[in-house]
């Protein structure tokens, strides 16, 4: 069985970073991708980890997603947009 995520990309530094939004979870490499094989993998351990410890039934349901038993289907998005709001007064310099 395999389920899927959405991964968010970006740079800090000569560091790419991904991360798994719905489940929060984040690698990084040197290149676009592996920072992406590494999201992956730290993914599946994540996922790993948290059946052996019980607590992925409860990780899914947190984030949205549903599941049958052959499918596992992951949260639809409506939109992803970026927003901006300014900062306090003594914030900016």
């Amino acid at each position: 069985m395999e389920i899927q995520f959405t991964s968010r990309l970006f740079k800090e530094g000569r560091t790419f970073v991904a991360r798994a939004l719905e489940l929060d979870v984040s690698s990084c490499g040197g290149t676009k991708q592996r920072a992406l094989k590494n999201l992956q993998e730290a993914v599946r351990l994540f996922l790993e980890e948290a059946e052996r410890i019980w607590t992925l039934d409860q990780i899914l349901e947190e984030a949205a997603y549903s599941w049958t038993k052959r499918t596992i289907a992951g949260p639809k998005f409506s939109s992803m947009q970026r927003l901006s709001v300014a900062l306090p007064a003594h914030a900016q310099t």
